[in-house]
């Protein structure tokens, strides 16, 4: 340990919160465990370094910001009809240049850096950035093993004509990636198609260049595709998830007065009765898919819990679609909220089931709190996590968005919310528990992981 006190660990993660907050898990069992953590962030989605004490904050700005740190426009996505594919190109080109000079001054300053662990999705964009300076760079992916192995696929998917998706084959069964469909396949919609595979290679390539990759994941869960990618890529892995469930990240919180009144509300439900309904931080849908989920939840008559983001609805702010006296109708039985402590509430025994986007977070967080999902996946990974969620764990059943309809919606609640999946749910929540136990997968991964950044020499790439 005390050695380790000379060792930092420069982390640099993708300026979104389902990309961010794994990341700042890992930071914490890194610290834990004796290194100190010097997190390299972007001028874009900042966060307040006042809510991590033990970490150093640097801040990265875009190439196009003037003296006055103004955002360029391109840099704020307002979550309607966002081009995720254009947005992570422009975050690439914009901070490529700041990165490395930010690195660069890291690296050369009093403590000894030992390595860089970036998110996957910045790809090679930090790949030279380590290497000018001589630290061994390794990655983190915030997405399952399952989906990563679907965009390592994407040249194959394309000789064999899966890709660009085809309507006339969405039901189709993709041989090569069982159980996936096409409709499955991790895309996005995009005004630049060529884009999308240039910026999926970078991100694959960048992962088989790298010193390792880091997953939030447990071995017993994706064992079949993980023991094929270690088959296919010479790179080491280190399965040590889920982040979250580490005894260094079970953090008592601060509550502030909605999560109170959320908790109180949580609290008068009978067990395994509420449904929690929550799509992530960057999906948006339209007002009328909106409205079929409303009235299908009051239709159940199951008492729910919905998480609404302002801006979440295309057009509106907040819950000015809802028909008048709508909130009043549904009384107690159902609370919308802006935001809530998402690990709270999946672990209260009055939630009986998740109705999710199936981003990883989400997916693994039910998984591992035992609750039944209801998977409408909106993109990208989501797709491929929901069809393992229903077909291969068995903990969760399919709702997809073109099927948003009110009487489907009430049909599907009523049957989510009984025992049938419950067995399931809870014995993937003991395998969890059993791979972070002292000698369970995640914990010597763990020990191999710490051990293999210690092993590096911060100069090894010197010239």
């Amino acid at each position: 340990m005390e050695e380790r006190k000379e060792k930092r660990i420069i982390m640099f993660p993708l300026p979104f919160p389902g990309h961010f907050n794994p990341l700042v898990q890992l930071a914490r069992i890194f610290h834990h465990r004796g290194f100190s953590i010097t997190i390299i962030h972007t001028s874009f989605n900042f966060p307040d370094p006042t809510h991590y004490p033990n970490f150093t904050f640097r801040t990265i700005h875009h190439h196009n910001e003037g003296e006055e740190e103004e955002e360029d426009p391109l840099f704020k996505p307002d979550g309607s009809g966002m081009d995720l594919v254009t947005f992570i190109r422009q975050l690439r080109e914009g901070y490529a240049d700041p990165f490395r000079t930010s690195l660069k001054a890291e690296v050369g300053g009093g403590e000894r850096a030992c390595c860089l662990v970036s998110d996957v999705v910045w790809g090679r964009t930090t790949e030279v950035a380590a290497e000018e300076v001589g630290i061994r760079r390794m990655v983190l992916t915030t997405s399952g093993v399952a989906s990563f192995c679907a965009f390592a696929a994407y040249p194959l998917l394309r000789d064999k004509h899966y890709l660009p998706i085809q309507d006339s084959r969405l039901d189709e069964l993709v041989t090569e990636l069982p159980p996936l469909r096409v409709k499955d396949l991790p895309v996005m919609e995009t005004n630049e198609p060529e884009e999308l595979y240039r910026v999926v290679n970078n991100m694959v390539e960048g992962a088989k260049s790298s010193s390792g990759i880091i997953w939030n994941t447990f071995e017993d869960l994706e064992r079949i595709v993980l023991m094929n990618f270690s088959t296919e890529f010479q790179v080491s892995v280190f399965p040590v998830g889920p982040f979250y469930k580490h005894s260094e990240n079970i953090l008592p919180t601060t509550k502030n007065k909605e999560d109170h009144v959320t908790t109180d509300w949580l609290n008068k439900q009978d067990p395994r009765t509420v449904v929690y309904v929550s799509f992530g931080s960057l999906a948006d849908i339209e007002e009328k898919e909106f409205l079929e989920i409303a009235w299908g939840l009051r239709n159940t008559k199951q008492p729910f819990l919905w998480v609404v983001r302002p801006g979440m609805v295309q057009g509106t702010e907040w819950l000015e679609s809802l028909p008048c006296g709508f909130l009043e109708n549904i009384g107690q039985k159902g609370k919308i909220v802006k935001w809530v402590n998402q690990l709270e509430v999946l672990a209260h025994p009055a939630v009986g089931a998740f109705w999710t986007h199936c981003g990883w977070n989400s997916t693994l967080e039910s998984i591992c709190e035992g609750v039944p999902m209801i998977c409408t996946p909106c993109f990208t990974d989501q797709r491929v996590n929901a069809r393992y969620i229903v077909d291969v764990w068995q903990v969760g059943m399919m709702l997809e968005r073109s099927k948003l309809d009110r009487k489907d919606i009430e049909k599907l609640l009523r049957k989510e919310m009984g025992e049938e999946m419950r067995e399931s749910c809870l014995k993937w929540k003991d395998r969890a528990n059993v791979c972070l136990s002292k000698d369970g997968s995640s914990s010597k991964y763990l020990e191999k992981l710490v051990s293999h950044v210690m092993s590096f020499d911060s100069y090894a790439f010197a010239s």
